[in-house]
Formats: structure tokens, sequence, C-alpha cells
């Protein structure tokens, strides 16, 4: 197949999508929203093909899955963008020089996005609203694991810029298969920047094989520690949430790190685990004090591989540390730079917690759960990135512009 028509009608309509009025941008954004409600049943019929062909116990199964309700928290998503202001145009910077040059730095699109995404539908919508809102062109390559539901939200996508006789280009969804993924890897001159959503695996083989920029958005590896002067009840209630809300996402936690001066607390604070069927891996210390109380078909003795894994399951590491310093430690070793939290009471610890981690996103005292774009007020996401060129953390719609400099002069010329 030629792809290259693809990125040509990608690539062209992008020379257009900037001139469309915001008042038609947020227009088409709050009709989106009506009509993926409106056709939730449509949807949900394409969407239960593509499980018939995942097992259940597939941890991708749960991103993979729609509802009603997910449907409608889809739709409210776009509704957001389209309420939030519009990043284009912004004046970042604004001088007159002593040769009278007036230099303003001005937010543009970045131009033409890729996105290549596993078992995720809704990133179909979210991406494109995204993308809509800062005049950038979507070109999207879904897996061949959800490739019914993407062709589902897709076709209502496009019905809906149909009815405002803008060009369906501006949202292009690649064929299922591998050979659209490679081209797409290497559409140079098409595809400004390209965002990989997904395993590991799937982001290091893009960064190791695409020939245009990629923006990482990698795997969480999520800790939160639990200080001496950790609050009980906080930390039983922070640390169920992280774990057990959606245990397929990335910001799910993986291992749980507590101060051995609360040892002798470690069966209360993980005891709401037990009811949500979470299997633990416990170091020796933790392991001696919880085969007492924690359920015995639930509780395993930890292997080197445990700490460091991110499980995407019911499944969660437990290591005991001496101190601050020991967990700090700890956390530069394995995380992914994603999202960690601190349980404490002393400001001081908490301080250097937040200043001293190297995360996207840092917590005190609160669930890792909450990084999300539509969390952090950003309406979407078009994923979180764990790198720091760019754009760190949850990327919203600021996130998908660049700039230009843009200089009006009256006939200087330099010598």
């Amino acid at each position: 197949m030629d792809y290259k028509q693809y990125f040509e009608k990608a690539k062209q309509a992008s020379r257009t999508l900037v001139s469309l009025s915001k008042e038609t941008t947020d227009a088409v954004l709050i009709d989106l929203a009506a009509a993926l409600v409106a056709n939730t049943e449509e949807i949900l019929t394409e969407n239960e093909k593509d499980l018939a062909k995942m097992p259940i116990e597939d941890p991708k199964y749960d991103r993979l899955k729609l509802s009603a309700t997910r449907i409608a928290d889809i739709a409210n998503d776009l509704e957001n963008v389209a309420s939030l202001s519009s990043p284009l145009g912004k004046i970042l910077s604004d001088k007159t020089l002593q040769n009278q040059l007036h230099i303003q730095k001005v937010s543009v699109p970045l131009g033409v996005v890729g996105v290549i995404y596993e078992a995720r539908p809704n990133v179909t919508a979210d991406v494109f609203s995204l993308c809509f809102k800062t005049g950038n062109v979507a070109v999207l390559k879904g897996g061949s694991d959800a490739e019914f539901s993407n062709l589902a939200i897709a076709k209502v996508i496009h019905e809906v810029l149909d009815k405002y006789k803008i060009n369906r280009n501006v949202l292009t969804l690649l064929p299922a298969e591998r050979a659209a993924t490679e081209a797409l890897l290497d559409a140079r001159g098409f595809v400004d920047v390209l965002i990989p959503r997904g395993s590991q695996s799937l982001i290091n083989y893009v960064r190791e094989n695409s020939k245009i920029p990629v923006i990482e958005t990698g795997a969480g590896i999520v800790h939160t520690y639990f200080d001496e002067t950790g609050d009980l009840e906080k930390g039983k209630a922070i640390i169920f949430n992280a774990k057990t809300r959606r245990v397929s996402v990335c910001n799910s936690l993986d291992c749980v790190l507590v101060n051995e001066n609360r040892l002798n607390d470690l069966p209360v604070l993980l005891s709401p685990l037990a009811d949500g069927n979470v299997e633990l891996y416990a170091d020796e210390k933790s392991y001696g004090v919880l085969k007492s109380s924690y359920p015995s078909h639930l509780l395993n003795q930890a292997s080197p591989e445990h700490f460091g894994t991110e499980f995407l399951s019911l499944r969660l590491a437990v290591k005991i540390v001496a101190d601050l310093a020991e967990a700090l430690n700890h956390i530069a070793d394995y995380s992914s730079k994603h999202s960690e939290a601190i349980i404490s009471e002393d400001a001081a610890n908490i301080a250097q917690f937040l200043n001293e981690v190297d995360a996207a996103a840092v917590y005190a005292n609160a669930s890792t759960g909450f990084t999300d774009g539509a969390q952090f007020g950003l309406g979407a996401e078009i994923g979180i990135s764990t790198q720091k060129l760019h754009a760190r953390g949850p990327m919203g719609l600021e996130e998908l512009t660049s700039y230009k400099w843009v200089v009006r002069g009256d006939g200087q010329v330099r010598g």
C-alpha cells in the first residue's frame, strides 16, 4: 500500500486548519461530544468485536473495554477541551530593537502530529480533540487489537467534520497493519512529531526506529513512600486508591516503600489491599510481618525483578527502608520518572522529597492516580511525557504548540 498518499493529504490539510475560527473549532468539538454519545450503541458493538479477540486476563483488556459511561466520559473531555482557551497566537515575547525592528515570539501549531498507540480507543477521540483545538492535524496508528473500536470513533469524527465542510484529512486513521507503523516512522517531511502511547517495548521501538522527532510517553513504574511520620488513615486510603482505582493505567502504584520505624503498622496500612485482592511481593522484613495477617494466597516473597516492574495488574511490591535517604535512593534506581509520592507529616521530609525526586509528577499526601490531563485541568491529554525536552508530564493544549518569530520592519537592512 502507498502510505505516502495519507501523509501528503495530512500535510495539505494542516495548511488550512489554522484558518478555522475558534468558534468553529469549539462547535465541532461540542457536536462531536454529542455525536459520540448518540452513537454509543454502534461504538460498543464494534468494541465487543475487539474484546472478543483479547483474553480478559490481559492487562490491556481494561484499557480496551468501552462502556456507555466511558463514552460519556470521553464526550465530557471533548466538551472540557472546547471550553478551554486556545493557546494559539499567544504573544510569548514582544520587543522593539534599537533599529526599530519589532520582534514577537508567537505560539503556533506543531503541524502534523503522529500518534502510535495500542489498545486504547479513547485515544482516538482525545488526540483528535487536542490536535484540532491547537490547529494540528492528527495522523493516528492504532493497534490491531482496537481496530474496530478506532474505526467506529473515527467514523463519527469524520461525519462531524463533513457537517462543517472541514477537510476530513485533519484526522487520518492509518490501517491497523504493522506496515503502516513502519511507514509512519519513516514519514520525514510530512509528520512533524511522533508520540508513542503504550507498552515500554512499543515506546522503545518507536524511539529507536523513528526518523522524525519523538516525544516519549513512558511507562509508569510508580512508588509511594510511607514516612516515619506518615498518617496511617491517609496512608491506607492513598495506597489503596493508587493501586486499585484502575490497575491497567500508567499512574497506578507498583511499589510501596515503608519506613522501618513503622514496620508494626504495616498490616493495618496494607489491610485494604487484601479486600481488593491485591497480590503482594514483599521483601524479607515486610514478609516476616505480613505472613501472620495478610492472606497467604496473596502474599509472596519478593525477588529482585519485582522492583522496577510496571505490573499493570493487581500486584504490588513492598520494601522496608531505613529512612528517607534510602527511599530516595531506591526511587532514583528504579523510577521511570513518571509519578512518585510521599506520605508524611514532616514538612522538611516532604520538601526534600518533592525537591529531589526526578519525576514528571511528585506528590505529597495524595494518590498518584491524579496524574492525568483531565485531572490536571488540561481537558484531556495526548500522553504523559517522561522526558524533559519540550514537554513533561500530562500533555495538553499548550504542549501541542511551538512558536515562531514574527519580525516587522520598515526597510531595515543588516550591515
